[in-house]
């Protein structure tokens, strides 16, 4: 687990190409639900490592679209803990694209700046028999 530099808040990091096959939209856009199987992945993982369970998640509170996914990107999803209750965990995500491709040959760059995709917040649960 990483945590943020400035703070030792617990921060999980997944990074993934996004294959052209991911794509289902004319300009070769890939569907919001992508992002949020991404948040799923990296939410689980931050489970994990702070609570040695996975966790099972209640909701998510907001969900913004900022920018469009790309097939052939290359993204990485974050997850922090925001706040940490007795059995609920407020989660804070975000989708950045670190390399956007260029065109359906392969050909890609890399950002200078990673440019944000998708944010979310969402709470997720501790099953009260897996309470520490």
């Amino acid at each position: 687990m990483n945590t943020s530099p400035t703070t030792d808040t617990p921060t999980v990091i997944h990074r993934r190409y996004v294959a052209f096959s991911d794509a289902h939209y004319a300009g070769n856009l890939v569907d919001g639900a992508f992002a949020l199987r991404l948040f799923g992945d990296v939410g689980t993982n931050l489970g994990i490592e702070v609570d040695g369970h996975e966790g099972l998640f209640a909701g998510y509170s907001s969900v913004e679209f900022l920018a469009p996914v790309r097939g052939g990107d290359v993204v990485e999803a974050q997850a922090v803990l925001a706040t940490k209750g007795t059995r609920s965990r407020t989660i804070d995500f975000e989708l950045r694209i670190l390399c956007r491709a260029t065109d359906d040959s392969g050909s890609s760059r890399v950002l200078d700046t990673p440019l944000v995709a998708v944010r979310a917040r969402g709470t997720g649960v501790l099953p009260k028999e897996a309470e520490q």
